[in-house]
């Protein structure tokens, strides 16, 4: 009797764990397939206008750059700023904005505005390859809450737990 209960309650626990996987796996395909949804756009352009906001109280100007999103950028790579041609543009990585948007709209696009800026400026310098002090200043001016070159992620998956860990 002891026994059969307790094969029920493992069969239970694989199917919930199978479905689980399945609605996970699910919500994955749909996004990577499917265009992104207008709560993600809406955030994207509410942080794009308070970069904005900062760079005409720090700057006096105001300058927008095109924002792409896309899932053609490799790796694990958030973002980054393209200068071709004359043609300054901000790309975001689409493959990591469902498991860390808050991330990306609260530290990628002002960094990423921060680099587009100062090639509209043309002040590059090959210091840290454009992670200079000039550019962590941009990018603090701009509101980034996390101006460093590359990505904590420890930090993203600790700020997603319900709980703080000291």
């Amino acid at each position: 009797m002891l026994r059969k209960k307790l094969e029920i309650l493992f069969l239970t626990i694989i199917l919930l764990a199978l479905s689980i996987l399945g609605y996970n796996y699910y919500r994955s395909y749909s996004f990577k397939h499917n265009p992104l949804p207008n709560s993600y756009l809406k955030r994207i352009a509410a942080k794009e206008q308070d970069v904005l906001a900062h760079m005409q109280k720090n700057f006096g100007f105001q300058v927008q750059f095109p924002i792409i999103i896309t899932d053609k950028i490799p790796g694990r790579l958030y973002g980054l700023s393209s200068y071709e041609n004359g043609r300054i543009t901000i790309l975001l990585n689409k493959k990591v904005m469902q498991e860390s948007m808050n991330y990306m709209i609260d530290s990628v696009i002002p960094h990423e505005y921060a680099h587009a800026l100062l090639f509209y400026l043309h002040k590059n310098s090959s210091e840290k390859a454009g992670h200079s002090k000039l550019w962590r200043h941009t990018c603090q001016k701009f509101g980034g809450k996390d101006c460093r070159q590359y990505v904590d992620q420890q930090e993203i998956i600790l700020s997603k737990l319900p709980f703080k860990v000291k």
